[in-house]
């Protein structure tokens, strides 16, 4: 499975499938204060976005791959206030 899950953390890795989506939800469902972790995180199918998007957890770490992080972060809305 690409989710590790841990206490209130996911730790995304490598190609994050269709097939993680549900248990991904599931888990969201059940920790209020859910914190993500990107670093190894390769690629994201979008039923996995659309559930991050619907939930909104707290970011941790954002993917190592420069494109991937900004497509990522505006996808998720997730650019640091400037003010």
């Amino acid at each position: 499975m690409s989710l590790e899950f841990k206490k209130n953390q996911v730790h995304f890795k490598d190609m994050v499938g269709v097939e993680d989506a549900e248990a991904l939800l599931e888990w969201l469902q059940k920790t209020p204060a859910a914190k993500v972790d990107f670093s190894a995180c390769t690629h994201l199918h979008p039923a996995n976005l659309q559930v991050l998007m619907a939930a909104s957890p707290s970011i941790m770490v954002w993917p190592a791959d420069a494109a991937f992080s900004a497509w990522l972060q505006s996808a998720l809305d997730q650019h640091e206030d400037p003010y």
